[in-house]
């Protein structure tokens, strides 16, 4: 008798310590990645009993053709259990609309947790990074860049400005023409001066082109007369 109540103690004792572990676990709550991994395997389940059921249904509709009139009543049995099994694939498709979109709700907010967490993340990262920034300091830094911009274009301008001596370039263009001016003329001086115009009147175009004509008119005259002589 002591041993029966040792033994029931001893699986009570062990039955309460795995209740304890189930509640610890419970409490904590299973992982999204636990929660998605377990419904995809619910879903594979329901799959094959899709196709289990389905390959039932054309058995039952093959067994109720096969007897037809000659044997109505294992007919109308098998017509029956096709119902029953029609039923029951209804309910798996519902079971499995419901669990898929859990699953698929279930991923979204997966996802949007660990794109909050990576924002958390790069917002305490520039976070860091602006704290050893100083925007005085970074004021007087661009004050600083400008004034050495300021102060290389000078010195580029400094560089290219010509020095030296410097002329008028419009005094020195009339120069220049005052120069041409006088060699045109030593030119001019050397060839003995402008060339004479001839005093003769020179034939216009209208006296050699009537001189033309007739000279045509005469021609044809000639041709006329031998063309009589030889016929």
């Amino acid at each position: 008798m002591s041993k029966i109540s040792k033994f029931f103690k001893g699986s009570s004792s062990s039955s309460s310590s795995s209740a304890s572990k189930s509640k610890h676990r419970s409490k904590g709550g299973p992982s999204p990645q636990e929660a998605i991994h377990k419904l995809r395997e619910t879903e594979d389940m329901l799959t094959k009993k899709q196709d289990y059921l389905e390959k039932r249904i054309e058995q039952e509709v093959m067994i109720a053709k096969k007897h037809g009139t000659r044997n109505k009543r294992a007919a109308l049995q098998a017509l029956k259990r096709k119902k029953r099994l029609e039923q029951q694939l209804t309910q798996i498709d519902g079971t499995l609309s419901t669990i898929e979109f859990q699953r698929e709700a279930l991923e979204n907010s997966h996802t949007n947790t660990e794109v909050v967490r990576n924002m958390g993340y790069a917002s305490q990262a520039m976070k860091k990074v602006h704290e050893s920034m100083d925007l005085n300091k970074i004021d007087d830094l661009m004050e600083d860049i400008n004034e050495q911009q300021d102060v290389a274009r000078e010195i580029n301008e400094a560089i290219s400005r010509p020095y030296g001596e410097t002329y008028d370039e419009d005094e020195l263009l009339a120069e220049l023409e005052e120069l041409e001016q006088e060699e045109m003329e030593d030119n001019m001086k050397s060839m003995g001066g402008l060339p004479s115009v001839p005093s003769a009147r020179l034939p216009s175009g209208r006296t050699s082109h009537r001189a033309t004509a007739r000279r045509r008119v005469e021609d044809e005259d000639d041709m006329r007369m031998l063309a009589s002589w030889a016929t």
